[in-house]
């Protein structure tokens, strides 16, 4: 069934005690999101499934703004799927997906999710949709590095974080983001996340030794990649982009590529996702 975290105050406590069960660490990473003012009952619509008064699995579903070759749309991401095991195997998860999809039938056509498990999901009509990273050769010396650490304990940084959340545009009008403030707290919200205050952006980014990848780049209006590098600390060899590059670096090389943090993610599509077009891959901070 639907369940309601306004209806019933102690759900969140006990949904968060399942999902940690099941995914070890998720309580903290909801935790975050919330001290950065995004908390999960306002993201997440839950379905659940109890037994005698327990709660034993879960189903959630985001509503998520994308640009998808260019046009708005909002998709449902389903996320949070859960069943404890000591009730699995009775088929709550299979009734509470049947009563997910037949929520979005006529609210949200297409539906996404992530897994390590695509199995579970192929029943249900989604499939695996491939997925690219991006590789533009550099050879750039060491810039100023006029980039500072946010820091997400000062108000000032957080309430800047959702300046550039609300306004910005799309780092791919292939596949991106847009307005979107929950999802991307709780995936990078205990991540190094990076101000260029020339530019007005938050930068996505890991950099291990002179190899750069590029997971996201959040602002009112999208740099060049070349300004974007010019930023960054130390010499850069090599950039890969974790994103559809047509808004940064269109000649950008693809190359089939599967996240992995944590273990393998597998992007699944119930619906159109325009992966018939041109390659793309969903960022991180928008995955679920």
């Amino acid at each position: 069934m639907q369940g309601s975290f306004a209806e019933d105050p102690g759900l969140l406590g006990r949904l968060m005690d399942l999902l940690d069960l099941v995914f070890p660490g998720l309580a903290r990473g909801a935790d975050r999101a919330r001290i950065l003012g995004a908390p999960w009952e306002q993201v997440s619509t839950p379905f659940i499934a109890t037994d005698a008064g327990r709660l034993v699995s879960h189903v959630g579903l985001i509503e998520l703004p994308l640009v998808i070759e260019g046009r708005c749309q909002i998709v449902g991401a389903i996320h949070g799927v859960a069943t404890h095991p000591e009730h699995r195997r009775r088929g709550h998860y299979r009734r509470l997906m049947e009563e997910v999809l037949e929520h979005c039938q006529d609210r949200l056509p297409t539906q996404i999710l992530t897994t390590e498990h695509p199995e579970y999901f192929t029943p249900f009509g989604f499939r695996v949709v491939p997925e690219h990273v991006f590789t533009v050769p550099s050879r750039r010396p060491a810039g100023p590095g006029q980039v500072r650490l946010l820091d997400l304990d000062d108000n000032d940084d957080v309430t800047l974080l959702h300046r550039l959340l609300e306004s910005r545009t799309p780092v791919s009008s292939r596949l991106g983001v847009v307005r979107e403030h929950g999802v991307f707290c709780f995936n990078e919200g205990r991540r190094p996340l990076h101000y260029a205050p020339d530019l007005d952006v938050v930068l996505c980014f890991e950099q291990e030794n002179e190899k750069v990848t590029l997971y996201d780049v959040v602002g009112p209006e999208l740099p060049p990649l070349d300004a974007v590098l010019d930023r960054l600390p130390g010499p850069v060899s090599s950039v890969t982009l974790a994103f559809a590059p047509d808004r940064l670096a269109p000649d950008a090389t693809p190359v089939p590529g599967l996240f992995n943090h944590d273990g393998p993610s597998y992007l699944m599509v119930r619906g159109s996702l325009g992966e018939a077009n041109e390659p793309f891959a969903l960022p991180r901070p928008a995955r679920t």
